[in-house]
């Protein structure tokens, strides 16, 4: 494959579906079970409807084969804009051939055209092939983030089985043991 043949251009509106399948393809629980962010289409069209500029997909004979989709983050009382990459994802049998940098390239490009002033990626601590990619990008100063979960599905489910399991008593109607 000639990395000359890959086309980075803008999402559109028809691309929507694609870029959500290949991604649901990608960002499966059982390889990222503990992603604090899911993939789902609602954050897929609303980074394109917020934020069309910073959404871009890779293109090969017609076939989108990766994209990368951002914001911009601005603080009160900060005269720094930021820039987030909240998702690159590019498909299995492309990954490690240039795609994913050349779509950053011109993410970074847009971003700076953007006036934004520092750039923020975030992946798994575990995602070893993706901190070497971001830090041959030139990222830096990584910060561990802890974040915790609950199933509070099981919870529930634990709560409704004690519940059963412990039948209502009438006050004085519980009997002693003499053991």
């Amino acid at each position: 494959m000639k990395r000359t043949n890959i086309k980075i251009r803008e999402m559109e509106i028809d691309d929507l579906s694609k870029v959500f399948h290949l991604g649901e393809n990608l960002f499966k629980v059982e390889n990222f079970p503990n992603m604090y962010r899911t993939w789902d289409p609602y954050e897929v069209v609303g980074l394109f409807n917020s934020d069309t500029e910073f959404c871009l997909v890779a293109e090969l004979s017609d076939e989108i084969i990766g994209f990368a989709l951002g914001t911009t983050i601005e603080k009160s009382h900060s005269a720094w804009k930021y820039g987030y990459m909240v998702w690159l994802g590019i498909k299995p049998e492309f990954q490690r051939t240039g795609v994913a940098e050349k779509l950053f390239r011109r993410f970074k490009d847009i971003m700076l055209k953007s006036n934004v002033r520092m750039l923020l990626v975030d992946t798994q601590s575990e995602n070893i092939p993706a901190l070497r990619f971001f830090r041959k990008l030139g990222f830096g100063q990584p910060q561990e983030h802890i974040y915790l979960t609950m199933n509070v599905a099981a919870e529930k489910q634990a709560m409704k089985k004690k519940s059963k399991v412990q039948p209502a008593t009438r006050k004085g109607s519980v009997k002693k043991n003499d053991n």
